[in-house]
């Protein structure tokens, strides 16, 4: 299984998992190009920071893009979960 479908996984079963969050947010800084502190990497559980660094192999080769998309998805669901309710 490649990085993207172990991260969406993984995500889609934990969204409120600060881990999952962490991952979350990486995807998303990497879909719009924005800056991520890296520090919130070294942060994870060492089975996620080497999840996050095969993210990173794998969002360089481009070549899982609907990969991509089904990751971004659930991490865009992710991140308005922890938007303050209104």
């Amino acid at each position: 299984m490649n990085a993207l479908k172990k991260a969406r996984k993984f995500i889609e079963k934990n969204p409120a998992n600060p881990d999952a969050q962490t991952l979350s947010s990486l995807v998303l800084a990497l879909g719009a190009k924005k800056n991520f502190p890296i520090a919130d990497i070294y942060e994870l559980d060492f089975d996620r920071f080497n999840l996050a660094m095969e993210i990173l192999q794998e969002w360089r080769l481009d070549r899982y893009y609907a990969g991509k998309a089904k990751l971004f998805d659930i991490s865009m669901q992710t991140a308005e979960l922890r938007q303050p309710q209104q």
